[in-house]
């Protein structure tokens, strides 16, 4: 298990045990959060110089997002 910015996201690795499907926790979930991501064409590629930057348009979009699902 590896840690990431502080105490707040965790990446660890999932081995297989068979070759059939199977549902891996939460993993859903971060996959959701990235196709909502991808609709996004800033956010589609990977062009931004800083970290900084990628994070507060990643955050601008989720807001986004929320604010739109508030408001409908």
């Amino acid at each position: 298990m590896r840690q990431l910015c502080g105490d707040s996201v965790r990446i660890g690795v999932v081995k297989r045990s068979s070759k059939e499907f199977e549902l891996l926790a939460k993993r859903w979930v971060i996959e959701r959060t990235f196709g909502w991501l991808n609709r996004y064409r800033r956010l589609s590629k990977d062009c931004e110089l800083y970290t900084e930057i990628s994070e507060a348009m990643i955050y601008g979009v989720l807001i986004r997002i929320m604010l739109s699902r508030i408001t409908s």
